[in-house]
């Protein structure tokens, strides 16, 4: 079993596709422990026949349609008009560009393109280092996985079997402590540089900008307000309101923004359809994965194997964090989840960690694994973006890392409170 671990690893990181990774441990563990394919193979499909699943690939396009509708441009006008003539505040605009962009979107991939493309040029004209302008989308990008809606959560709530109402909100409040903590080190950071701002205006040309801005941006606003509020005021299930954003993001996309086309667009559902497909595949690989180390009751020998080195709640929870970081360095948020939650989860509840306060840990470890050297996908297509090179990233992001995410981490892990408060207080968790 525990070679299955170590196959599943070691393809990972020899760069093998992350479905035929799951493919192998699983091939492994059917000929090695004699599982019969006939169960596993229909118990995958069966796992998958949810409603709630296409939640996922409807995120999906309509998080692609985002990108290519024209919304990012009108968030960050507006996120300027507020926030751009304090110094180091072209950073902030950034960091809650991306926290608003992700939150719409709900993909980080999709977040580092549209808002990366947008700033980091005006970043660089306004003389921010392009180690640390890449740093700071790098790491903001990441906010889409825990600022609601995020199909990282629907992924998560299913696997556990747990509310998505209530795996959303455990997530916020770690996500706006991150986002003040990447803007103060962003500002800190910049103390001693010479950075442009834009010259300050008078009230009436500043309240006339702000119109204009949120004038532009005030359809993207409404969208999260349809699928936050339709989610949580219960006029739609998460399913139908996926289904929404996608018809609500066509018509913007179409003929508010004029982003789309009938060029385009197919460009849009194809990649959709592809990323879609995908993740479908990992899913059923993952499934019947899953269920083996469930019967080999894996969760179960690691529990014990932790407690054989510690039975300090706080230590054991370190270790836990520490192998999420990893796996967040391996892989993408979706198979992070698929393999974490159904062996982390049982041993975390074993230690008295609640399910949903456990979602929140998940999400901010496998973002902090994201930026992590030295694998870190995201900071490196980040400097790939700004034309950064390799070692202009590390002193900014070595940063961010130790006075934001870091401190995010620990409170969100040892603090349940911040992550159960909105759950309980409403939803009544």
């Amino acid at each position: 079993m525990f070679i299955a671990i170590a196959i599943l690893v070691i393809a990972l990181i020899i760069g093998v596709p992350v479905p035929f990774s799951f493919f192998a441990a699983s091939i492994y563990m059917i000929f090695a422990l004699n599982y019969d394919p006939s169960f596993l193979l229909p118990y995958g499909f069966s796992q998958m026949s949810s409603t709630l699943l296409l939640a996922i690939p409807l995120f999906i396009l309509a998080g692609n349609i985002i990108e290519k509708g024209g919304m990012g441009e009108k968030i960050v006008a507006l996120v300027e008009v507020i926030l751009g003539r304090l110094k180091g505040g072209l950073g902030i605009v950034t960091i809650v560009s991306c926290a608003v962009f992700g939150a719409i979107s709900g993909s980080a991939a999709a977040t580092m393109t549209t808002i990366g493309t947008i700033l980091l040029p005006r970043l660089e004209k306004s003389g921010y280092p392009q180690g640390l302008s890449a740093s700071l989308v790098a790491s903001s990008c990441v906010l889409g996985m825990l600022i609601p809606p995020s199909s990282l959560m629907i992924l998560y709530a299913w696997i556990s079997n747990q509310s998505v109402l209530a795996a959303f909100l455990a997530t916020i409040i770690p996500g706006i402590i991150l986002i003040i903590s990447l803007s103060a080190v962003n500002v800190v950071y910049l103390r001693n540089v010479d950075i442009k701002t834009t010259a300050p205006v008078d009230f009436k040309t500043k309240t006339k900008q702000f119109g204009g801005a949120t004038k532009g941006a005030f359809p993207s606003i409404i969208l999260a307000v349809i699928i936050l509020g339709g989610i949580y005021g219960g006029f739609m299930t998460t399913t139908e309101a996926a289904g929404v954003a996608v018809i609500y993001t066509l018509v913007i996309g179409f003929w508010v923004h004029k982003g789309l086309t009938k060029k385009n667009i197919s460009n849009v559902i194809i990649k959709a359809g592809m990323t879609t497909g995908v993740i479908m595949v990992m899913i059923y690989g993952s499934m019947m994965l899953s269920r083996m180390f469930t019967m080999e009751h894996l969760p179960d020998k690691m529990t014990d194997m932790l407690l054989s080195i510690s039975e300090n709640k706080i230590i054991l929870l370190l270790m836990i964090n520490g192998f999420l970081i990893i796996i967040g360095m391996l892989m993408d948020d979706t198979s992070g989840v698929l393999l974490s939650t159904p062996i982390l989860l049982p041993i975390a509840m074993n230690f008295g960690v609640d399910p949903i306060h456990f979602a929140a840990i998940l999400s901010v470890n496998l973002g902090l694994g994201y930026v992590t050297p030295p694998a870190a996908p995201m900071l490196y297509l980040a400097g790939n973006m700004a034309g950064a090179r390799t070692k202009e990233l590390f002193k900014p992001t070595a940063l961010m890392i130790a006075f934001a995410w870091v401190p995010t981490l620990l409170l969100t892990t040892y603090i349940p409170e911040l992550s159960l408060f909105l759950p309980k207080l409403i939803l009544g968790y």
